[in-house]
């Protein structure tokens, strides 16, 4: 069944499918552990990892993540390419890189090992998009399968002094064709990112892939999930950490 669902969102990505718009009950994942391991029969066809991103319901919920591919990962300033995806929710986001790997190991990473793998703190604008015909229309399990609904990531210049900040507390402003649409402090229903981050790392750990040096985490929204159309400005600032920009074509 895995294996069936897979093959469904590579044909969608590759063109020789249509978005579904409903899936069969059948081929719904049975568990959080099954949908982990669709996104890893799709992520075979999608090249090298960059790094993942990471949300929650609730700050005490378990988190959920999901590969990002370097194909999809662009630095401040980017024009995205109008066929990269088909739906463009813009989020702003707060995104970790590590400058040291947490490779996989039979040990649990511990908090302070995680902590101290981290360089920097950045901004980033994360496009969501579907390979179903609309964005979040399936069973939640099918949306994990589908690379936790992930199109692209755009990530501005990093800050050093990530620890000085608190995300739960920082101050975003979004704006969309230099209208602001979103402007207030925290807003990112996971709470607390560091905690993601630890999850993260044991679980891409368990997963035998790893978190590697220079990988990107995105935390998850501030901001909720903004639909744009095509040729729109979109930025994000978080005051102190920085401010990104994007072109959607």
């Amino acid at each position: 069944m895995s294996s069936d669902v897979a093959h469904l969102l590579q044909s969608v990505r590759n063109g020789t499918a249509t978005p579904p718009a409903q899936v069969p009950d059948s081929l719904i994942p049975r568990s959080i552990e099954e949908a982990y391991a669709i996104q890893d029969e799709v992520g075979r066809h999608l090249g090298p990892i960059a790094g993942w991103k990471v949300g929650s319901e609730t700050p005490d919920s378990e988190p959920f993540c999901a590969p990002i591919h370097a194909a999809t990962v662009f630095s401040d300033g980017a024009d995205i390419p109008a066929d990269l995806c088909r739906h463009r929710g813009v989020e702003a986001e707060i995104v970790y890189r590590f400058d040291r790997a947490l490779p996989p190991r039979a040990e649990e990473w511990a908090r302070d090992e995680v902590l101290d793998a981290i360089g920097t703190i950045h901004p980033a604008i994360e496009i969501l998009d579907s390979r179903f015909e609309k964005p979040g229309s399936q069973h939640r399990l099918l949306h994990t399968a589908d690379q936790q609904s992930h199109g692209a990531l755009i990530v501005g210049h990093g800050v050093t002094q990530w620890r000085q900040f608190t995300p739960v507390m920082q101050q975003v402003n979004l704006s969309i064709n230099n209208q602001s649409v979103a402007d207030h402090a925290g807003g990112n229903s996971a709470g607390d990112p560091l905690r993601l981050l630890v999850w993260l790392a044991n679980h891409a750990s368990r997963r035998e892939i790893g978190i590697w040096a220079g990988s990107v985490v995105t935390t998850g929204s501030t901001t909720g999930t903004i639909f744009v159309g095509h040729d729109t400005e979109v930025m994000a600032c978080f005051p102190g950490i920085g401010s990104v920009h994007a072109h959607l074509s």
